[in-house]
């Protein structure tokens, strides 16, 4: 029997040998229901995982996830290495939380990853695809997730090598950039290479434009722009976005249509542009009339906004909450607002909670059921900031009118 087979075989052997472990049959078969718990609670807990996904690598960056199963494309169970990407735009994140309960430790960890970005950095300005331990090749998608730390970094702590740092990335990103305003190089050798390009990376130019924002850069700010209209020039009538997933574009996943709406709204509110803003606008009502029952949405849709699939993406349900919340706050309709109060009230109650496993309290799965589609059998560290983003959102909305309340009851 060649090697490969026999290589393959004992792969699978560990595949299915993990699945019988008592957390992971705990959270497949757990009913859904964390009811005595405060938005506090919820937001203590989620940063307590992240805390915990720092600390597990122990280099300074967040922990990519936890695998609670063997995972075939890793080799490993357990945490995976340190993931550039999204320690990058978990530091807003975490110094929002900072901020929000004067949490002096919170804040340290958040500069602590700005600083192991920086030190991440490739000598181009670009940051690299994968977790810390792969090969260093540049990612367009993912450098321009980093600026969003930088930026946050030099403002909190007014030091000049996260601004240096920012400026670098934004240089490499304008370099690659083609006349249309797409992204087609660099894009990453682990996603997929059969589309020629990302439209979600419409959230790679909104964080072009904060660089434009913070330094009244006309070249960041033109880049910015000319993305944006590519991507608009991918939009059809509905609202959908072609050429807009990970890996199949027929059915694009709920994580990378809300990458794509948001990185449009937010050009939108820092441009005060109200063509950028009701083009996203578009997509986010096609998704509000799609929004189920229990407040979930689909994991994935096709191009007539119809579900391709029963499993939750949670990360994508969170990104959407925001969208609709960032929505509520730029137009004051309720309805925006009462969608993001059910998602989150959906997502408040998949957070794991009943367990003595410290590596799984506080997280996130990837998908509804915990065997779906999306971070199979895994906690990412992406879906537990947007969770994290999701609920501080709502709480600012809330003691924005003063009552407590959202939604209907506004």
């Amino acid at each position: 029997m060649p090697m490969t087979i026999l290589s393959d075989l004992a792969d699978r052997c560990r595949y299915y040998a993990s699945l019988l472990n008592y957390d992971l049959i705990r959270l497949a078969l757990a009913r859904k229901n964390n009811d005595g718990h405060d938005r506090a609670d919820h937001l203590e807990a989620a940063v307590a995982w992240i805390c915990r996904a720092q600390d597990a690598i122990g280099d300074g960056g967040v922990a990519r996830s936890r695998c609670l199963a063997y995972n075939r494309f890793f080799k490993s169970s357990g945490w995976i290495p340190s993931y550039p990407e999204t320690t990058g735009y978990i530091i807003p994140t975490m110094f929002d939380y900072a901020r929000l309960t004067s949490n002096k430790d919170v804040f340290a960890r958040a500069v602590t990853m700005a600083d192991w970005e920086c030190d991440a950095q490739m000598e181009e300005g670009a940051v690299q695809g994968g977790t810390i331990d792969q090969a260093p090749t540049p990612a367009i998608f993912n450098t321009g997730q980093v600026i969003f730390g930088w930026v946050r970094a030099a403002q909190e702590t007014g030091q000049e090598k996260y601004w240096i740092s920012a400026r670098r990335a934004g240089q490499y990103l304008v370099s690659q950039q083609e006349q249309d305003g797409s992204w087609r190089k660099n894009l990453s050798r682990y996603a997929s290479g059969d589309m020629p390009f990302y439209t979600y990376n419409t959230r790679t130019a909104w964080s072009l434009l904060e660089l434009w924002a913070m330094d009244n850069d006309p070249v960041c700010k033109s880049a910015g722009i000319r993305n944006i209209e590519f991507a608009l020039d991918q939009q059809q009538e509905n609202g959908w976005f072609r050429s807009n997933c990970l890996n199949d574009p027929t059915q694009p996943l709920l994580h990378t249509i809300a990458y794509c709406i948001r990185g449009i709204l937010e050009a939108g509110i820092l441009l005060n542009d109200q063509r950028y803003i009701s083009r996203a606008r578009t997509a986010a009502d096609a998704l509000l009339k799609k929004q189920r029952d229990n407040g979930s949405l689909a994991g994935r849709f096709d191009h007539q906004w119809e579900p391709t699939v029963s499993w939750s993406c949670l990360t994508g349900d969170a990104q959407i909450s925001i969208i609709w919340g960032r929505l509520y706050q730029v137009t004051g309709e309720a309805r925006y607002a009462d969608a993001m109060s059910r998602v989150n009230r959906y997502l408040r109650s998949v957070q794991i909670l009943a367990t003595n496993n410290a590596d799984l309290y506080g997280g996130i799965s990837g998908s509804d059921p915990v065997f779906g589609g999306y971070g199979k059998f895994e906690i990412l560290n992406w879906g537990v900031k947007f969770f994290l983003d999701a609920l501080m959102l709502e709480q600012a909305i809330e003691e924005r009118n003063g009552n407590g309340r959202t939604g209907s009851d506004i």
